[in-house]
């Protein structure tokens, strides 16, 4: 442990504080990259979230960053998106987070997120529309939102399309409420009932692409993205019951999908992603791929755009964290239990050093690299927190070096200051973010 001590406090390169504009400037490192994945180690840390903020804020200003793709629903993030790129609202009361409504609401619900997100709006304010920066949802969980917008444009935009929609869709009615009641009941009748209906809007939409994107472009990619939407959560939704590694595998997939999208909708366009480690860090080298036969957002941009992507986690020992004992439970404080031993965390913890960035390229700190490429275990705290049960519930297998490009360290953090603590109701099974919050 002293060598790998000495290693790291050798190799790791101290932060200023975050608020210093100084901060951002130590990931210039990975400007020129297309894409950035920045995650974090618990949706519910101060440090997490103002450090990402930080990050975006300099790839955005001196990279040329446009695209910031979040792990939320896409119609919550079109309404960020509309207020930060679209709107031209100046009234400091209006609220651009109403939106995200569904449990837990103080992932995006906080006051470090709206300072971002002012920041954003006021970025843009004086800036061609092609050239401001946009926030998108990445996530699948809006089957009953998203199909009242593909709805709406269509009744605007063609009536007599938006008739055969609403009949099609009508189909997933009875489960709008709980779609996780949906792949119930296709399993049990041995076939998927709504299948066909949702792929056919789709293909109908995709069909007058140039007729309709020639009346509003913005308006009929939106519907796109969210018909798209629908007919990947159709299939979540059935793949359920059939194993957890299929429906993981289905909502990373869209994820990656919806980004691929954003960034081919405009060549050249760069992308920020914001979400959790167990999404951004490859899957291949964490207990998820090597174990469980799962893939992620992280090991799928890596693929498909090989040395164009930077994964940057975030990894702490202890302090306090925003999240829940359950489910659709209240959001309370909660101490965080010091780093297992045998963690990652622990060894970080044992140098010393508060707060610093470990660049774990190949090529950099190569002696660190290797005596970090033992596989060990790191925390992955979500929305749910059961500290009684956390070596089953919130560790598992990872080779950091291979899993991340960069390592954001913060001994003890702090939560995130959220605008409310109690929670809206929603059925315990409707999310794969169930039971921990990933």
């Amino acid at each position: 442990m002293t060598g790998v001590r000495s290693l790291i406090q050798s190799a790791a390169e101290e932060l200023p504080d975050i608020d210093n504009s100084s901060f951002g400037a130590k990931f210039d490192r990975f400007g020129s990259c297309r894409i950035v994945l920045i995650g974090d180690a618990s949706h519910g840390t101060s440090e997490f979230y103002r450090a990402r903020a930080a990050i975006t804020k300099r790839l955005i200003e001196k990279h040329g960053f446009t695209i910031v793709a979040v792990e939320a629903d896409w119609p919550d993030a079109r309404a960020v998106d509309r207020y930060v790129r679209l709107g031209n609202v100046s009234s400091k009361d209006v609220d651009p987070l109403a939106a995200f409504k569904r449990f837990p609401t103080w992932m995006w619900r906080n006051q470090e997120v709206k300072e971002f997100i002012q920041w954003l709006k006021q970025y843009n304010q004086h800036r061609p529309t092609a050239e401001r920066a946009g926030f998108y949802g990445l996530d699948l969980y809006s089957l009953k939102t998203s199909i009242r917008a593909v709805l709406d444009y269509l009744d605007k935009t063609d009536p007599d399309a938006a008739k055969a929609a609403r009949q099609r869709y009508s189909c997933l009615a009875p489960w709008l409420d709980d779609p996780a009641k949906y792949g119930l009941a296709a399993l049990r009748r041995g076939q998927a009932p709504c299948e066909e209906a949702v792929v056919r809007i789709l293909v109908d939409l995709l069909s007058k692409r140039l007729e309709y994107a020639r009346q509003d472009l913005e308006g009929f990619f939106d519907a796109e993205m969210n018909a798209r939407l629908v007919k990947d959560a159709e299939e979540y939704y059935r793949a359920m019951y059939l194993g957890s590694d299929l429906s993981w595998n289905l909502r990373d997939a869209h994820m990656f999908d919806t980004l691929d999208r954003l960034l081919k909708q405009t060549g050249g366009s760069k992308a920020v992603v914001w979400a959790h480690n167990s999404h951004v860090g490859d899957a291949q080298y964490t207990g998820m791929g090597m174990h469980r036969n799962e893939i992620n957002i992280g090991q799928m941009c890596r693929e498909q755009y090989a040395s164009d992507v930077a994964i940057i986690g975030c990894l702490t020992h202890g302090g306090t964290v925003a999240a829940a004992h359950e489910w659709d439970g209240p959001m309370e404080m909660m101490k965080i239990q010091a780093s297992l031993p045998e963690s990652y965390e622990h060894i970080f913890y044992k140098s010393q050093l508060s707060t610093f960035l470990l660049d774990l390229r190949e090529g950099q700190h190569e002696e660190l690299r290797e005596a970090l490429m033992e596989a060990r275990i790191e925390r992955f705290i979500g929305v749910i927190y059961r500290p009684l049960t956390e070596r089953w519930s919130h560790y598992s297998e990872a080779v950091l070096p291979k899993q991340m490009d960069a390592l954001m360290w913060f001994r003890e953090t702090n939560p995130v200051t959220a605008f409310e603590t109690d929670q809206p109701q929603y059925p315990a099974s409707v999310d794969e973010t169930y039971p921990f919050g990933l």
